[in-house]
């Protein structure tokens, strides 16, 4: 389909976290966990932005653990033990009562009919998230780029995502919350970029201008794309 200003777009990407939902929802609900475990999580964020800057490598969460036991000072084992319960595991059941962001199933559908293919590209892993609200059966690829090898902003799993796919990047919109892991990734992988952002950043003249699309409600978005 021609989309105005985009050229030819087949298909459509999204990010998961603070872009399907807003991550106010996840913050509030894990406020005691957090606290919790504020040391671990810490130091898992100085392991992540570690691994944000590898480029492919084919062991990523044996590396990753790796990482986190030098971090926190403990075996191997005990570290991806502890990843598993406090992350993988410990956040997951707070997405169970997080509601989606206000129109997402409506544009997923809408898309979908169109005859959009449509893929999730998460830097988390979507099972995570169970059914993805119910988006789960729009979908034509559901993607963790830590099972590609490499995190975002690399290009990989955004490659990765177009092979799986069979979309060229070049007819791909990419639709995230964060210029620097989204639009940073997808672009440099030759896709176009859509940036949902908060409603006064358009209201006080600060809308990205990075992207080629800045929405603020998935009504706004599938309207631009389907104008």
């Amino acid at each position: 389909m021609q989309v105005k200003g985009l050229g030819e777009i087949r298909a459509i990407g999204f990010d998961i976290d603070g872009t399907l939902y807003a991550p106010y929802h996840l913050h509030m609900r894990m406020a005691f966990h957090f606290f919790r475990y504020n040391q671990f999580f810490l130091k898992y964020g100085f392991v992540r932005r570690d691994m944000h800057k590898l480029e492919k490598i084919d062991n990523f969460m044996e590396v990753q653990d790796e990482f986190l036991a030098k971090r926190i000072g403990c075996s191997v084992e005990d570290a991806h033990e502890r990843l598993q319960r406090i992350v993988y595991s410990g956040l997951g059941k707070f997405f169970k009562s997080i509601p989606p962001r206000k129109y997402v199933h409506e544009a997923f559908k809408l898309f979908r009919d169109a005859g959009f293919k449509i893929g999730v590209l998460s830097d988390f892993p979507p099972e995570q998230k169970g059914d993805l609200w119910g988006l789960r059966m729009y979908c034509d690829v559901l993607l963790g780029t830590e099972s590609t090898g490499a995190l975002k902003p690399s290009p990989h799993p955004f490659l990765v995502m177009a092979k799986k796919l069979g979309v060229a990047p070049e007819h791909i919109l990419y639709v995230g919350n964060s210029v620097k892991y989204d639009v940073h990734g997808a672009k440099s992988a030759g896709m176009k970029t859509a940036l949902i952002e908060p409603r006064w950043h358009t209201l006080f003249g600060r809308a990205c201008k990075e992207a080629d699309i800045s929405f603020n409600t998935y009504r706004q978005l599938h309207k631009i794309v389907l104008q």
